[in-house]
């Protein structure tokens, strides 16, 4: 039942490494690297706080969208409306439009110069978007930053998961992802609070907001240059001497790393026995389990409709008669929830698990959404002319604060995760694509409607939303395995053991042969 790779003991799990055999120390350079990588999500966190705020900006919306200041001035226009511009919503969607492409084109990239370079290249066209949008003198030029805003996010959103997951120990690899998803809270926490500074500073408030993006790029910029590709991608280049080291450093200096890197090289050869892999590889029969996990759970994430609260906390807040003021402390608040909430998940996802944290979330996010309905009916009405009282505008924040709270600890940084661990070495960069176009496929469709849906749907926007969520939990029960501490090289037995998806990658009589014997 056993044999011998190199200096790696196998066991009869088909390609699983003997756990007595795996390092799962955490070393400096571990950390250090993923928290690297984990700092691209600040520059997508903080688009996510800053588009939503500005929007809110007179000065700005008085530059580039003056109809839209024209409603919101206007006493007799309804509330769920007042924000109701395609222009507008094409300043914040036109970004994931972008990040669509670019997260296609960053597969190819990151299989052929590795995770390092393509989070080097994200964070530079970032850094270029944030100074068109700071200097933009007309809504074109405004939108042209945004777009290369999006290159920069569909970069560094496709190779900074991969990269965590490969770095880190499998026991703790769940922790490790979560802080990416931990560092998009940070990042939209300073922008709203930068938001909340600037809306005081005039005409020229929204453009530092705008501006300051370039911190974060700077940040994630220098961190890339300072750590070492993945061991997992530099074999996959064939550069085996510098994986040994990269191995070595994040597994530390005195460890037997020979196991583990056994299983790497015969990942990558085995992914060289088909040549020159093309994007539609994932699309076959065997890979069936991979794309609908690796497509559905951002799928379903989007329509959570998280990133529309995201975008439009502060314009929510305002159309629900919050003042401006109070309408960028709401979002505040709801930014320190959704930090400590992912915070509280990386000590949650690996003791309990990916599917429990998924099924709590959805029924905590339904709620909620339930709940935010029920108010906005009960006080607006249809017509969207009625008064909110103090009370129920307390009632209201606390309600997205749960909100906030069950998507932190569940689809938020599992959106990441999951993706990351259901592909096999060959497809992992073509899956995390497919990943990552789909979450910006949703986000655009969903950023660019969400305030017309609001206009159009009334209060039952949300019953929308918790709808999607109870059909996004039912397809976590049924058709998502349990991850947790599960090698990468060994992620294929998960699918054996499932009651559908053994259909697709039950192992070949071949291979059962050579298992058994």
């Amino acid at each position: 039942m056993e044999g011998r790779v190199g200096h790696g003991t196998r066991t009869a799990g088909y390609g699983a490494i003997d756990p007595s055999i795996r390092n799962e120390k955490i070393t400096w350079s571990v950390i250090m690297s993923s928290i690297v990588a984990a700092s691209c999500g600040l520059i997508f966190g903080y688009d996510l706080g800053i588009s939503g705020g500005v929007t809110t900006m007179p000065p700005f919306l008085e530059k580039f969208f003056p109809s839209v200041l024209k409603k919101k001035e206007d006493a007799t226009q309804s509330t769920y409306c007042v924000y109701d511009s395609q222009i507008l919503t094409l300043f914040t969607s036109s970004l994931y439009l972008s990040g669509l492409v670019s997260s296609l084109l960053a597969s190819r990239v990151t299989k052929v110069f590795g995770r390092k370079f393509a989070i080097l290249f994200g964070g530079c066209t970032f850094l270029v978007g944030s100074i068109v949008n700071c200097t933009a003198p007309n809504v074109v030029l405004l939108i042209l930053g945004r777009i290369l805003l999006g290159f920069g996010v569909g970069f560094t959103n496709q190779a900074a998961p991969v990269y965590i997951a490969e770095m880190a120990p499998p026991k703790y690899r769940g922790a490790f992802n979560t802080g990416f998803q931990l560092f998009i809270a940070i990042g939209v926490l300073c922008a709203n609070i930068i938001n909340f500074v600037t809306s005081g500073l005039g005409k020229w408030g929204w453009r530092l907001s705008l501006g300051l993006a370039a911190a974060p790029a700077a940040i994630v910029l220098l961190g890339a240059l300072l750590v070492t590709d993945t061991p997992s991608s530099l074999v996959e280049r064939g550069k085996l001497p510098e994986a040994r080291d990269a191995l070595l450093k994040v597994r530390g200096a005195n460890s037997d790393i020979e196991a583990e890197l056994s299983e790497l090289v015969e990942a990558c050869e085995t992914a060289r026995e088909v040549d020159q892999i093309s994007f539609k590889t994932i699309f076959k029969k065997q890979y069936r389990p991979h794309l609908v996990i690796a497509g559905g759970v951002p799928f379903f994430q989007q329509l959570t409709g998280i990133n529309t609260i995201a975008f439009y906390a502060p314009v929510l807040f305002n159309s629900v008669g919050f003042g401006n003021d109070s309408a960028l402390k709401g979002t505040i608040l709801l930014g320190l929830v959704n930090v400590g909430s992912i915070a509280a998940s990386m000590f949650m996802v690996d003791r309990f698990g990916r599917r429990a944290l998924f099924i709590e979330g959805g029924i905590q996010m339904f709620i909620c959404q339930v709940g935010l309905a029920s108010i906005l009916g009960a006080t607006l009405g249809l017509s969207g002319k009625g008064e909110i009282s103090k009370a129920a505008g307390s009632v209201i924040l606390v309600l997205m604060c749960l909100y906030a709270a069950g998507f932190g600890w569940s689809w938020g940084p599992l959106c990441f995760l999951v993706p990351t661990e259901v592909c096999p070495v060959k497809i992992r960069p073509i899956g995390q694509s497919v990943s990552i176009a789909v979450h910006f496929s949703v986000a655009f469709i969903l950023s660019q409607t969400f305030l017309s849906q609001l206009c159009h749907f009334k209060y039952t926007v949300f019953l929308f939303y918790a709808g999607w969520i109870v059909i996004m939990t039912t397809f976590v029960v049924c058709l998502l395995p349990e991850t947790k501490g599960v090698p990468l090289e060994s992620m294929h037995t998960i699918w054996q053991q499932h009651w559908l998806w053994k259909k697709f990658t039950a192992p070949s009589p071949t291979m059962l042969q050579t298992i058994s014997t």
